[in-house]
């Protein structure tokens, strides 16, 4: 047996095997671009040494700006992109086991991230356009300091019915048995993830989404809870969670209680019955708690040393990629939430979402 036919030996229910296409992204593309820069850089721009803001019109210099220094490094980065770009290191072979959709410009910066999704072995295929850049997201160093600087662009420029529609992008969407896209991504085409999630639904295949970020269920509530009936694997955090629960006006004694919120959303309406929805929410180095059947389960995190975080910023996008890359192989629960710890710690400990050659998970 080849090495190729060894690696694609992994059942899906039994019948299928893990192949090219199987796990599908979409969301906003970032290129990361990341250098170190002294305290002159930052002063000019109006940085703090360590902050993650949104570029406004003075920061927009900075990442060409950015880009002439020395030692700089890019990265296909974006919080589906990054997940799937992880799940895909997890998996190694196939290749392209992990698809992603997203927007991005006709420009220098655009070519460079297609590279870099090629490089990761993502199957990336981009609706270009030519009205917005590139979005890129600057990490300026400065000694264990980073400063974050997003600038959206075109990541926001998303068309359904010039990209999503077209035949031979829908036939990837129909490829797929598991389906990704962080929350984030509702600010920018509900539409599509609508279309996504009831396909998945229809098909009895696995819909995940993450809440990202507070300001989604704050702000993009309505978006939310439309896409939620199709979900059947929520992911997000401790401060995530509290708020979604706050923002859907949950009965509880106590708000914070982050196993109740997840036993409460496991019980929202859904439309595929056949699968209970499991929901899962990390805390940092705290316990994992996940719904598995009726009831709520702690999962502990590997330890680390203080002394080796480089960098939280990852972790989240990093557990969801090795989740799902136990996930398409059809592992439990317990395996899934073991693959994301492990893919987290190994983020963590460097700067950025980057990780080493191979992983070394048993």
């Amino acid at each position: 047996m080849s090495e190729h036919e060894a690696n694609a030996d992994v059942s899906w229910r039994g019948k299928l095997l893990l192949s090219e296409n199987t796990l599908f992204g979409m969301g906003n593309p970032l290129l990361d671009i990341s250098a170190v820069v002294d305290k002159d850089f930052l002063d000019k721009f109006g940085l703090k040494p360590n902050d993650q803001i949104l570029a406004e019109e003075k920061h927009k210099p900075l990442f060409e700006e950015i880009a002439k220094k020395s030692k700089v490094e890019y990265h296909a980065g974006g919080s589906t992109q990054n997940s799937v770009k992880i799940a895909q290191w997890m998996i190694q072979k196939p290749h392209k086991v992990a698809t992603f959709f997203g927007c991005i410009g006709t420009d220098g910066f655009g070519e460079i991230l297609k590279k870099k999704a090629e490089e990761a072995n993502v199957d990336a295929h981009y609706y270009e356009q030519n009205e917005e850049p590139t979005g890129t997201c600057a990490a300026c160093i400065t000694g264990d300091n980073r400063s974050l600087v997003a600038n959206l662009a075109a990541a926001n420029c998303y068309k359904k019915e010039k990209h999503l529609d077209l035949d031979s992008n829908w036939e990837l969407v129909k490829k797929a048995k598991v389906y990704y896209i962080a929350g984030f991504f509702l600010t920018v085409s509900p539409e599509s993830i609508l279309q996504v999630a009831q396909h998945a639904s229809d098909k009895d295949k696995i819909f995940c989404l993450n809440l990202s970020a507070p300001f989604i269920s704050q702000f993009f509530k309505e978006q939310l809870m439309k896409v939620m009936p199709y979900v059947d694997i929520l992911f997000g955090n401790e401060t995530e969670a509290a708020t979604f629960a706050k923002e859907l006006s949950f009965e509880m004694e106590q708000m914070d209680d982050i196993a109740e919120i997840a036993k409460k959303t496991q019980e929202l309406p859904k439309v595929n019955t056949k699968r209970q929805r499991v929901v899962v929410f990390t805390q940092g180095k705290d316990d994992t708690v996940a719904t598995v059947g009726g009831k709520v389960t702690a999962f502990p995190v590997m330890d680390i040393d203080q002394n080796d975080i480089v960098d939280t910023n990852g972790a989240g996008d990093a557990f969801v990629g090795g989740f799902l890359s136990a996930l398409v192989k059809e592992q439990g629960l317990e395996e899934c939430i073991r693959a994301g710890h492990y893919a987290a710690n190994v983020i963590i400990r460097r700067v950025g979402c980057t990780f080493p050659e191979k992983p070394e998970f048993q």
